[in-house]
């Protein structure tokens, strides 16, 4: 080797070397930078438990005081019941539309606009776009009080996180507990009589009622099992450590509470959408599970929200926090078997095509039933006898209204939709699949302005007596 590339090759070798721990550094960077995303859930968390939950404690009043702000900017949320209107055990519905206008604005002049002057001029109402969970950064389970003080009550397992309480009000939410229909004794009316379904009542109220089957699926969708917010690690949200959460605690009596999580199909959070527990009432004729994940059947409906949904999608975390890896062939099939069963609350006006008998119906129903299946267009995508096709569909909200943050979540397009079933519609509020809509009257209200459909008072109220009749 002669003198100069003697010369040179040690600077050749300095320099890959520079590169190399450039290329290091900038990778390092990259990863510990505030904009990096990750699909992956912190797992090895190295704060202690005491200092995660004093620092998110001291953080718990403003964060609901942020959320609480948004809500009484966006809605009306006093308390004014519909007069002689109940759900099925007498819980008053609540009555009238909730979304505030902006100033000046009327639903009748908003009708009139196309949806490109609404985004152009910023007139959407801000009660139509999606509603953040109540702290939608750090998002999971979260239950309304009077759940956690019945489970408290029955069974000493307490479902209060430190860091958030509930946002929207009782008087919103579906009343409690709710009665519970089968299909198979149809004769027996409310097999629950009154009371919370529980662990500790289950066995006592349905044996002789269920088959052997059906009474150990009832068992394990009342049993607790480890859930991100509720278990036993560090990174938990309840003071002490904890059994978990059962199915039922969410759909409470196989119907709902209106508890709220997020779903876990989508990435990165800020993108994630609140949902709303809803009802399992009819599950034997739906064919569709989950409000975007397209589940196909009762079984994978189960089987996912006992592995991933309850770990926020994340199966890396559910192993470090207890995985309830049901058993397919015999335990899933147990809680499909029970959950089929759960049937509608009556509804003594309509006859056995699902629609309104003439007989029974007033005029003002009768209507309403003309426009829901003619100029409203609601019967396209909720055919009787059930109210739902089945199907899942895209309403394109954001051409109303530009994308924007709001609390965390970034407010852009829902993406396609479950179609829920509409039978006993008026006894699982709030409405649409975040809960944006916290009466029927916000709900028709917001199909006839996505819609374009021009409906005058008349046939808003109209609709409104016939959806109250499902």
């Amino acid at each position: 080797m002669n003198k100069s590339v003697r010369l040179v090759w040690p600077v050749l070798i300095g320099c890959l070397c520079l590169a190399a721990a450039f290329r290091t550094a900038l990778s390092q960077e990259k990863r510990d930078g505030n904009n990096q995303k990750s699909s992956y859930l912190p797992v090895d968390i190295r704060e202690p438990f005491s200092s995660i939950m004093s620092r998110m404690t001291a953080a718990k009043p403003d964060v609901m005081q942020r959320q609480m702000t948004l809500l009484e900017q966006r809605y009306d949320l006093g308390n004014r019941p519909a007069k002689d209107v109940t759900m099925t055990r007498g819980k008053a519905v609540q009555q009238g539309v909730r979304v505030n206008l902006s100033k000046g604005m009327t639903w009748e002049k908003l009708s009139m606009l196309s949806p490109e002057e609404i985004q152009n001029k910023d007139l959407f109402p801000a009660g139509f776009l999606p509603l953040p969970h109540a702290n939608h950064p750090e998002g999971g389970m979260l239950f309304p009080k009077f759940e956690i003080d019945e489970i408290n009550k029955q069974e000493q397992r307490d479902l209060t996180r430190f860091d958030l309480d509930f946002d929207l009000p009782d008087h919103f939410l579906p009343e409690f507990p709710p009665p519970m229909f089968l299909t198979t004794r149809p004769d027996l009316g409310d097999v629950s009589h009154g009371n919370l379904v529980t662990i500790e009542n289950y066995y006592e109220l349905f044996n002789g009622i269920l088959n052997p089957k059906q009474l150990e699926g009832l068992r394990l969708l009342l049993t607790p099992f480890p859930q991100q917010q509720f278990n036993q690690t560090e990174d938990r949200r309840s003071e002490h450590p904890s059994r978990g959460v059962a199915c039922f605690d969410c759909h409470a009596n196989g119907h709902t509470n209106g508890a709220q999580h997020q779903v876990g199909d989508i990435r990165p959070q800020e993108f994630r959408h609140r949902i709303e527990t809803p009802p399992l009432r009819g599950v034997n004729i739906q064919r569709l599970f989950g409000s975007q994940r397209a589940l196909k059947s009762v079984e994978d409906f189960t089987e996912f929200e006992q592995r991933a949904a309850y770990f926020d999608g994340d199966p890396v975390i559910a192993t470090k926090k207890g995985v309830n890896a049901l058993e397919r062939g015999s335990q899933v099939h147990f809680m499909a078997e029970f959950q089929e069963l759960l049937d509608f609350p009556p509804a003594p006006k309509l006859g056995i095509t699902g629609k309104l008998a003439p007989t029974k119906a007033s005029q003002q129903e009768l209507r309403g039933q003309d426009l829901f299946l003619g100029k409203a267009q609601c019967g396209t995508c909720h055919p009787a006898p059930y109210y739902t096709d089945n199907l899942m569909h895209n309403l394109r909200a954001e051409r109303f209204y530009r994308p924007r943050m709001v609390n965390g979540e970034m407010a852009s397009a829902d993406g396609p939709i479950k179609t829920f079933p509409l039978r006993g519609v008026k006894d699982s509020p709030p409405y649409l699949h975040d809960g944006r809509l916290l009466t029927l009257e916000d709900t028709i209200e917001f199909f006839s302005l996505i819609l374009e459909l021009k409906l005058t008072n008349q046939e808003k109220a109209d609709l409104l007596a016939f959806m109250r009749a499902l």
